[in-house]
């Protein structure tokens, strides 16, 4: 990652006077997945709408690739792919077609068929945007964000309708586009996505970024990383626990037992436990995810 290429600063964009995005800064490394996080209406289709020209920011600077979107759009458009929230195509236009008329508009497209093959679209080539379900639909319009070899691909929701096997293989064609160099700007709901993908992101809430790091530091930071399960005789004494020095709590309920910690906790109250003629058959850790994270910064789900 030799650099920035794209840095927002700054930025306000408001709707008939309510704010949709209020001083929002980030910046993107060259060739890192940058993920934009967040609930419904934080302001995340808005920040990446202005970034790629699509709409003009009240406050604020903006630079992609060292472009301006408000001033130069239609050169920014040249090295930039977009898979939007909300995309569509004329019924009647053929898988085919539609790669085959956008690589005929691209300065510096790709081999459109390669990319029909690789999105898993031969079979389909022939039918209409109107027959394809709504999984074979994303991996088009995806396909479509990527016919001209772009610097930098924003992709908002983009695994939508995909079912597990098709999101898994999506995953995979991502991360050798990241491979290849390409910048990638990922707007999702979909944590275990994030988890995957991202080199960082960014918490977004209520128009602000709350938190930017990596999806492995963003989780490290929260205050009780380990949660181990265990079942134990109602009568057995586990006051022990709580000197094992990572434990920060140890809660009760019945035979089941819960304890918060930190570090290598599993590991030394797995010992402890086994030191003092406990051996459970169901041992085990919870980690905390990006979600766990988002609800600690904002108390909001992220579906809210």
């Amino acid at each position: 990652m030799s650099g920035a290429a794209i840095r927002v600063e700054h930025l306000r964009k408001a709707y008939d006077g309510v704010v949709a995005v209020e001083d929002l800064s980030f910046e993107v490394a060259e060739g890192e997945i940058f993920g934009l996080l967040g609930p419904n209406g934080a302001g995340k289709t808005t920040t990446v709408e202005c970034v790629q020209g699509l709409r003009h920011a009240d406050e604020g600077r903006i630079q992609v690739l060292g472009l301006d979107p408000r001033s130069q759009a239609g050169e920014l458009r040249g090295v930039i792919g977009s898979q939007l929230q909300e995309s569509g195509l004329p019924d009647r236009l053929r898988v085919w077609e539609a790669l085959e008329l956008f690589a005929t508009f691209a300065a510096h497209r790709v081999d459109w068929r390669a990319l029909m093959a690789a999105w898993g679209l031969e079979g389909m080539a022939a039918r209409s945007y109107a027959s394809l379900s709504g999984g074979q639909r994303q991996r088009l319009l995806i396909a479509l964000a990527l016919v001209n070899g772009p610097r930098v691909v924003f992709l908002d929701e983009m695994t939508t309708g995909l079912d597990p096997a098709a999101r898994r293989t999506t995953w995979d064609l991502i991360e050798e586009v990241r491979d290849r160099g390409c910048t990638i700007v990922l707007v999702s709901h979909f944590m275990e996505e994030a988890e995957r993908l991202c080199d960082r992101v960014a918490v977004v809430d209520r128009g602000r970024v709350v938190a930017t790091g990596t999806p492995r530091g963003l989780i490290a930071a929260e205050p009780d990383a380990i949660r181990v399960r265990f079942s134990a005789p109602p009568d057995a004494d586990l006051g022990f626990l709580a000197g094992i020095e990572p434990v920060a709590s140890v809660r009760r309920d019945g035979e089941a037992v819960e304890v918060d910690g930190r570090g290598a906790v599993l590991a030394l109250v797995a010992a402890a436990l086994v030191d003092h003629g406990i051996v459970p058959d169901d041992l085990r850790a919870d980690r905390p995810t990006l979600e766990d994270v988002f609800l600690r910064l904002t108390g909001r789900s992220l579906r809210e």
